[in-house]
């Protein structure tokens, strides 16, 4: 049996969130300068990505997709309305619920958005095999995580 007095404390850099926390912080930090020039925070980008890829869409099957709450994402698309980027309308077959549409100006700003992963991966000099490998490992890490914390409320 362990002795808790004599055990070791955790290192910090031993810690797996730690470097989950700091490889975001970083990725997050290489996109800023290719986001501003598009005149988007990192978030406004992750819904722009998904509302061009699917279309128009829910709040709440757009918070999903984002793996963010309704508290979170709602004050983002009210910025993002203001800014222009998007429109919200209720929809005609359920009152409750608001559909989030690109505006024109936001639809222009895809063909340039295309080009920051591949600018961002090229800097990194991560190699496609690697980039798909990570992104499986990272994707089956968060399945596992949801698990616990679904199993832990």
């Amino acid at each position: 049996m362990t002795n808790p007095e004599t055990q070791d404390p955790p290192r910090l850099d031993d810690q797996l969130c730690f470097a989950l926390y700091a490889a975001q912080r970083a990725v997050t930090a290489a996109y800023r300068p290719l986001l501003d020039e598009l005149g988007l925070t990192y978030p406004q980008y992750l819904v722009l990505l998904a509302l061009w890829e699917h279309g128009e869409t829910p709040v709440k099957q757009l918070a999903s997709t984002l793996h963010l709450d309704y508290g979170t994402v709602s004050p983002l698309l009210k910025r993002m309305e203001t800014a222009g980027l998007i429109h919200r309308t209720r929809s005609p077959h359920d009152d409750r619920s608001i559909l989030i549409t690109c505006t024109p100006h936001a639809e222009t700003l895809r063909t340039r958005a295309a080009a920051v992963p591949e600018t961002l991966l090229s800097a990194t000099g991560l190699g496609g095999t690697e980039v798909a490998r990570l992104r499986e490992e990272l994707w089956g890490l968060a399945e596992r995580a949801e698990g616990v914390a679904e199993r832990a409320r």
